[in-house]
């Protein structure tokens, strides 16, 4: 029978006091978007007249419309290259048994050691060479390229904790590599799948770096860049910066809420193996 003590009061204590920190920056975000532009106060003050029209000036004027429709271009075509490549190229790192396969696989690690501020310039010459700069598929190139290595990780990983059982059963029927991993390999990665999805899909609509770099001096631009336009070195209006970021990250928030269970299992799968 559970008894409520004073241990499950002092750890129900610590849980409270943990979310109190993780709620307090989205209070901030939500409370510095309602406020009217001649608001001074301070942001942990409520604010007295929470207005919307910081939205509507940062979806108008920011351009956030085509901005969003961007970021969720280069999010979903770079997320599904880097699912289709990063699986296909985990499944034979974790199932053949060989010093080869054992090299490879800790060459493509040590592509998650390498900060690529060091390829920059040079990835940047490329890019340029390519006649790729001020296009989308420049971003969506770059962010496939960089976010595969880790994805490889979490898919070996996964895959070494599943059985072999469903693979040699389709091997006996006669089934090809490429159609046991179509077929019976890649439905059982969904909860692997989920966390590769939302982590780097993070990753993807957070940056700021390469898509500033890379769509420089184009109307392109993604909804990051697009709210650095609220930002000057003398007037900044913050309160239309806060209602953007709360438009942005809502897409996110969405996704995550949809895929947690997945996201949660798929990476608790991946450490262990």
């Amino acid at each position: 029978m559970f008894r409520y003590t004073k241990g499950v009061f002092a750890r129900e204590l610590v849980m409270i006091g943990v979310a109190l920190i993780f709620v307090f920056p989205v209070y901030i975000l939500v409370n510095m978007s309602l406020r009217p532009a001649n608001d001074i106060s301070s942001p942990l003050v409520p604010a007295a007249q929470p207005t919307f029209d910081n939205f509507i000036q940062a979806w108008n004027q920011a351009g956030l419309g085509t901005a969003l429709l961007n970021s969720a271009i280069v999010t979903v075509v770079s997320v599904v290259l880097i699912v289709a490549i990063s699986s296909m190229a985990a499944y034979p790192l974790a199932r053949v048994m060989s010093r080869l396969s054992s090299t490879v696989f800790w060459i493509v690690l040590a592509g998650m050691m390498i900060p690529f501020q060091v390829a920059l310039i040079p990835l940047y010459q490329t890019m340029r060479d390519l006649g790729l700069l001020g296009s989308l598929a420049s971003l969506i190139l770059f962010y496939t390229g960089s976010q595969v290595p880790f994805s490889v990780f979490l898919y070996t990983g996964f895959l070494r904790t599943l059985d072999r059982d469903y693979e040699e059963a389709a091997a006996i029927d006669g089934a090809g590599t490429f159609r046991t991993f179509l077929s019976i390999v890649f439905p059982l990665l969904r909860p692997i799948t989920g966390t590769v999805v939302i982590l780097n899909a993070i990753t993807v609509w957070n940056d700021f770096l390469v898509p500033l770099l890379y769509l420089s001096g184009t109307p392109q631009q993604t909804v990051t860049v697009a709210l650095y336009a609220f930002v000057g070195q003398f007037v900044s209006n913050w309160p239309v910066v806060f209602a953007g970021l709360v438009i942005s990250v809502l897409p996110v928030l969405l996704v995550y809420f949809l895929m947690q269970k997945q996201i949660i299992q798929g990476f608790a799968g991946g450490l262990k193996g």
